[in-house]
């Protein structure tokens, strides 16, 4: 996510130093290691891609009980949506903050009960 979001944010290209001291961890992380980790996390996306194309392939996109995780992602554009507008005009309003407060909890909430492995269960 930094890797892809980092020059997005920033405007401009931003070397893997920066993007290093860009994690949430305080310690201190060499560039070999954050190479390392987005060397891996790289490798993840692209294999979750592959699986999203066999699911489709598969025909489970049609199966209903994948309706909750679109919705899901529907919910995560919305509350990034809503949280870049309140930040980004420079203003914080009170009741801004609350309606993003609540998508973030609702979120949590779907996401909390989707990431179960009983969650694409039949029964």
């Amino acid at each position: 996510m930094i890797d892809f979001l980092a020059s997005n944010i920033a405007g401009k290209a931003l070397k893997n130093e920066d993007k290093a001291r860009l994690r949430l961890t305080k310690s201190e992380i060499s560039r070999g290691a954050f190479n390392r980790t987005l060397k891996q996390a790289r490798k993840n996306v692209i294999q979750s891609m592959y699986t999203i194309i066999l699911l489709g392939y598969l025909g489970l996109f049609e199966n209903t009980r994948l309706d909750p995780y679109l919705e899901a992602a529907n919910k995560l554009q919305h509350y990034v949506n809503a949280y870049r507008d309140v930040f980004s005009n420079g203003t914080l309003a009170e009741e801004q903050l609350r309606v993003v407060s609540m998508l973030r909890e609702e979120l949590e909430s779907v996401l909390e009960g989707l990431s179960g492995t009983s969650a694409l269960s039949e029964t």
